[in-house]
């Protein structure tokens, strides 16, 4: 047998023998894949299954045999929960690798999480400013355990989402709160007086997406080429210290560790 492809990597050719070491050797080519230095994290994680699942190597082990502690592999592993398109749109350096934390962030919202995807190609969002939209959205997560968000409010928020057809966030305070509504035009304020008179429900991404149309902005799709990957690896706003603990951080996806 010839495997030419392993966990979606750049081809290499393996001969495999009936016996036992066809196994071994499998394994030494995965990972004599993942010392490449242009391995992207996509791909990384796919390679980290494959010796997961195939070999059954634990999380531990997989750090031993790459020099890596298990909270990295763990977090590696986690970015393919991540949307087909998402996974896509990373591996191919349209969004930086940072940028997977916030979007993770999001995973129990599915709508809003498509909708801040877009905005990082579209409005080239760094990964700080990505960081705290995702808090804002997902606020009533990273309250403490005895916070308990009003369900009212929580309705109202996704009423007015559904008939302005952009990201809204209510801040309810001691005394009042403020509402706060994205827009990416001029022309976006009247249609929210016209959008609030009327009945109609729009998708939560409505704004973002004639916005993209009317500017003649494209977002590249699965396969384009495309220019920017200069441009996001400068969005990622992170400095090298905050980055490599962010890569052996246990709770790195815990939303609960964040805060307003």
């Amino acid at each position: 047998l010839r495997a030419s492809k392993l966990a979606g990597l750049t081809q290499v050719p393996v001969i495999i023998r009936v016996g036992d070491n066809s196994m071994a050797k499998l394994e030494l080519a995965i990972i004599e894949n993942l010392q490449r230095e242009d391995l992207n994290s996509v791909e990384r994680a796919r390679a980290f299954l494959k010796l997961a699942h195939e070999f059954k190597f634990t999380h531990v082990q997989i750090g031993q045999k790459m020099g890596k502690s298990r909270e990295y592999v763990s977090n590696t592993l986690r970015i393919l929960t991540l949307p087909e398109e998402i996974l896509t749109a990373l591996s191919e350096g349209k969004i930086s690798e940072g940028h997977s934390r916030p979007l993770m962030m999001l995973s129990d919202h599915p709508e809003e999480q498509n909708v801040l995807f877009k905005e990082i190609i579209v409005k080239r969002i760094s990964v700080r400013e990505a960081e705290r939209i995702a808090r804002k959205i997902a606020h009533e997560k990273i309250r403490n355990k005895d916070y308990i968000p009003d369900p009212e409010l929580l309705e109202i928020e996704g009423r007015l989402r559904e008939t302005l057809g952009t990201r809204v966030h209510i801040e309810k305070k001691n005394n009042g709160g403020k509402i706060t509504i994205d827009f990416f035009s001029p022309d976006d304020l009247r249609g929210i007086l016209d959008l609030i008179k009327s009945n109609e429900s729009k998708s939560p991404s409505d704004m973002l997406d004639r916005f993209v149309s009317t500017e003649h902005i494209e977002i590249p799709k699965a396969g384009e080429a495309t220019t920017i990957q200069e441009e996001v690896a400068l969005a990622d706003d992170r400095s090298r210290d905050e980055i490599k603990k962010a890569e052996e951080d246990a709770d790195l996806y815990n939303i609960q560790n964040f805060s307003l």
